[in-house]
């Protein structure tokens, strides 16, 4: 990197953004091209091999050789296939090819990413097509273009494609509403994002020594070590040197790419750090947010370094979440979750935010499920992350207002100011009416939504692919009802008070992390699903397929398809973590402390032997022994465990089983091997603590 950053010059140069192709491309092909990205529509075939030379020839002046269409299978992680531009012109010599259908379409073999059991094994064709809303960029030689991935069938094989589809079906029953409002100018509803992103660093030669961090991503041991978070001085403190010059090489990274990187900071926990960016559209929000996590893991290689994206990767102190900002913005710069300053521009706020309140209401367990997965079990409900219980926080003020429209009665706001809770003349109030709230899982914070259950390492096109199709659905029935009525006034008033109070059961203020909370929230109907296990079926349930189906953001096919994966992605992760466990226990843990007891046994023999009492290494001999009995047995229940999971052929069975018994084993397994690690001395012990992890960067 340059010794001097010029970000502005720097900014977005490795991007096909609109200035370059503003600068690269005929001027009617831009116009063209520049209309299809604005309304989201299909690219216009006959400018494809224009744009495609384009591209390519910008590509090549930057480095690359090669094209890829970079795509988001369900594995949760990005792939690529590379393609070198060359082709052979027939004289022993080659040239630089790349056309417009090269471009639009590729072929990756399909047959090796999760499916579901949309294809068997020996279906292979796969397609994927080019996203023309998301930028392409060239990084390591290749030219990298956004796409779409899909079956022979036309079934999604990926994440983006369900969130492009849900952008879409939002976008249109938006659009129904602001024409009631009178706005005959916004074309496209645009579902936008900000997504925070939490990560921990660890030395690269401690994380070496530690099969459980190189195989799943967390430490399946670990006491506590004396210092964890108590005394809040990690957060927002001085940034260690050795991180800080990590953060500007990965801002520096970031900010070439066209990611904008905004901030930087330590996190509450020891070790761990945040990444927060400027809202984006959705389906380009979510590919800078896979890239910004490769490039995380990439660049900390670079600096000796690890980055952890588990969503818990030490037990006893916070884990990492992904907050997913989100809003609804027109096309022409409206956000249409800020309140305004006029009536109207009022009533239409509180048009969409009793819509969100139905939706999150009305689709629950879906939000649950869209954040679900065997590493984010471990972190929700834990002291640094929301309740699995789904509820919405308001704010005091806000939830005054609405409580007013809802029982017909005047509202004072703090201002002192009195206003009549008709909806020609709600209040007008100020962005920030209230503090905010760490606890609430789905928070208004002013002008967006803080969905802040997204654990640190989940592909967001999930819950914003959920977020996008609930609201739509709840956008529609409004629409539908207000269309036909005869006074848009009353009928409005009278469609929120109705819709209010039919949800508000789900609008919580106060302390999710209370253990009154789950109490209250059983009382009030809404559903606590504690585990990924628990969450899944929802998704294939009669209200779930009519949703997704009625606005074609998934088929039937695609969503049992999905219910297939989640089962089995959270019982290969739990078979990974279980085999590790064990792994580690026997061939590590196991010798360690039998040297340990040996020796201690040596010296007491010793002190015996010369008159002298060895009552304490008695005591601690003793006290090893017993845990080390107890180790034992509790690898045999654990292996035996595994072996019962394994051996079973029915998906959700097989699940439950890894949920109920296999993981349930391996605690009890690690509290033994805790407690070992607290008495044995520290040079016998086979693996670096946790001391060492978080304390040594």
């Amino acid at each position: 990197m340059a010794e001097h950053f010029n970000v502005v010059e720097e900014f977005g140069v490795d991007v096909f953004n609109e200035e370059t192709m503003k600068q690269r491309l005929p001027k009617n092909v831009f116009k063209t091209l520049k209309k299809t990205i604005a309304e989201g529509k299909e690219l216009d075939s006959s400018i494809a091999d224009v744009v495609a030379s384009a591209m390519k020839d910008w590509a090549i002046e930057k480095g690359a050789t090669h094209y890829t269409h970079w795509f988001q299978p369900m594995t949760g992680i990005t792939a690529e296939k590379h393609d070198s531009f060359i082709s052979p012109a027939g004289d022993g010599t080659v040239i630089m090819e790349f056309s417009g259908k090269e471009l639009i379409k590729g072929e990756p073999d399909a047959s090796s990413f999760p499916s579901g059991g949309i294809r068997a094994t020996f279906e292979a064709r796969g397609y994927t097509a080019w996203d023309p809303t998301s930028y392409a960029f060239v990084k390591d030689g290749s030219l990298y273009i956004p796409t779409a991935f899909y079956s022979y069938s036309g079934e999604a094989l990926d994440k983006k494609t369900p969130l492009l589809r849900s952008m879409d079906v939002v976008s249109e029953q938006a659009l129904r509403i602001l024409r009631l409002f009178g706005n005959t100018t916004s074309k496209r509803v645009v579902a936008t994002v900000g997504a925070e992103q939490e990560y921990f660093l660890v030395d690269k030669k401690t994380y070496d020594k530690r099969k459980d961090l190189i195989f799943t991503g967390r430490t399946l041991f670990g006491a506590p070590a004396p210092k964890g978070q108590e005394l809040e001085d990690h957060y927002f403190g001085s940034i260690k040197q050795r991180v800080s010059d990590y953060m500007k090489d990965l801002d520096e990274h970031l900010w070439k790419l066209g990611i904008t990187s905004k901030t930087k900071h330590n996190e509450v926990a020891p070790a761990q750090h945040e990444n927060a960016p400027i809202f984006a559209p959705a389906n380009l929000a979510t590919d800078q947010n896979q890239l910004t996590m490769e490039l995380m893991k990439k660049i900390a290689l670079e600096h000796g370094l690890v980055c952890l994206l588990h969503e818990k990767p030490f037990a006893g102190i916070n884990g990492s979440g992904k907050h997913d900002n989100w809003s609804l913005s027109t096309d022409d710069g409206q956000n249409l979750l800020d309140p305004g300053n006029s009536p109207m521009e009022n009533a239409q706020f509180l048009t969409f935010l009793a819509a969100i309140i139905r939706s999150v209401d009305e689709y629950a367990e879906l939000l649950r499920l869209s954040v679900a997965s065997a590493g984010n079990d471990h972190r929700l409900g834990a002291n640094e992350a929301p309740p699995a219980i789904i509820s919405i926080f308001l704010g005091e003020e806000l939830e005054a207002v609405v409580n007013a429209l809802v029982d017909g009665t005047d509202y004072t706001s703090k201002s002192g100011t009195m206003f009549n809770v008709g909806v020609s003349s709600l209040p007008s109030f100020p962005k920030d009416t209230t503090d905010r709230n760490r606890t609430s899982p789905f928070a208004f914070t002013g002008n967006k939504f803080e969905f802040r259950m997204c654990g640190s390492n989940l592909n967001i096109a999930g819950p914003n692919t959920v977020l996008n199709t609930i609201v739509a659905d709840s956008l529609k029935l409004f629409a539908d009802e207000l269309e036909k009525a005869d006074d848009f006034q009353t009928a409005l008033h009278d469609l929120l008070v109705k819709t209010i109070k039919e949800h508000r059961r789900v609008i919580f203020n106060g302390n999710g992390y209370g253990a009154e909370w789950p109490v209250e929230a059983e009382k009030r109907g809404l559903p606590n699903l504690k585990s990924t296990v628990a969450a899944v079926p929802c998704i294939t349930d009669k209200k779930s397929v009519e949703l997704f189906t009625k606005f074609g953001v998934y088929s039937e096919v695609e969503l049992h398809a999905r219910q297939e994966i989640n089962y089995e992605n959270y019982s290969k992760t739990i078979n990974i973590e279980a085999l590790t466990t064990s792994d580690m226990a026997k061939t590590e843990i196991l010798p360690a402390v039998m040297k340990y007891a040996k020796d201690i046994c040596d010296i007491a023999a010793s002190k015996k032997a010369v008159g002298v009492d060895p009552a304490v290494e008695v005591s601690i001999a003793n006290k090893v022994n017993t845990l080390t009995v107890s180790l034992n047995e509790k690898i045999d229940v654990l292996n035996a465990a595994i072996v019962k999971a394994q051996g079973i052929s029915d998906i959700p069975e097989q699940a439950k089983v890894y949920c109920d018994e296999v993981f349930v084993a391996m605690q009890s397994l690690r509290a033994v091997a805790d407690e070992l690690e607290t008495i044995v001395g520290e040079e016998y012990w086979p693996f670096p603590t946790y001391d060492e992890l978080l304390f040594n960067v």
